[in-house]
């Protein structure tokens, strides 16, 4: 017979170690809010074409209060650090490097330059038809629209174009958002020696905003 060992007998079961706590769905979580938080920011001006009160009274709040709530849920998870270790900063540091994302880079600036130069080809092909006659306003509310329909390039909001007949030639406007009270943005293309202060849509008000892109292009808004 198989001698026993009395501390065999009277030793107790091992006790499973403790779980170590997770923060994977913290980061998952605080991820998916940031980028699309940063993706609303960067592509608010894409959305031209969505109804102005839905993006600018809906989406736009709704992104933020979600946004607000993951910065206050992720600096909770700090008190967790003691705890169950320094891996649950991720989450808060996610949220403070989107913050300093949407205060400091110019994201639609960079959307603003992708869209110059992605789309200035198209937009100059339908400046010179314009300037040669084969356009012309179109739509029987507005003297001063051109619907250049589904089967044109996409070339802005709704793919509508404005225009203003001057001596100097003619000024094209590209919308790229319309707001509230007919407040829009958008490219404008100027006639050579022309002057955007001269567009039609600022002789009640001067632009609020006016940077040149290149040579008779300017970014404008009312």
């Amino acid at each position: 017979m198989t001698a026993l060992d009395p501390d065999a007998a009277t030793s107790e079961p091992a006790k499973p170690a403790p779980a170590t706590a997770s923060v994977r769905a913290g980061v998952l979580a605080a991820t998916t809010v940031s980028l699309g938080t940063l993706s609303i920011a960067i592509f608010e001006l894409s959305m031209a074409d969505w109804p102005s009160g839905f993006v600018l009274l809906v989406l736009m709040p709704l992104a933020a209060l979600l946004f607000f709530s993951c910065c206050l849920w992720s600096a909770s998870q700090l008190l967790r650090i003691r705890k169950d270790g320094a891996k649950f900063a991720l989450p808060f540091a996610i949220c403070a490097l989107t913050l300093a994302a949407l205060v400091y880079a110019p994201l639609q600036q960079i959307y603003l330059e992708y869209d110059f130069r992605a789309r200035r080809a198209d937009r100059e092909s339908i400046v010179a038809r314009v300037e040669n006659g084969e356009l012309f306003p179109n739509v029987s509310h507005n003297k001063n629209l051109i619907a250049l329909g589904a089967d044109a390039p996409r070339v802005s909001a709704g793919n509508d174009i404005v225009i203003d007949d001057r001596e100097e030639g003619a000024y094209v406007l590209f919308p790229t958002s319309r707001g509230l009270k007919h407040s829009f943005t958008g490219f404008l293309r100027v006639p050579a020696g022309g002057d955007p202060k001269k567009f039609f849509e600022f002789a009640d008000k001067p632009p609020s905003r006016l940077d040149p892109y290149d040579r008779d292009w300017w970014f404008v808004a009312n």
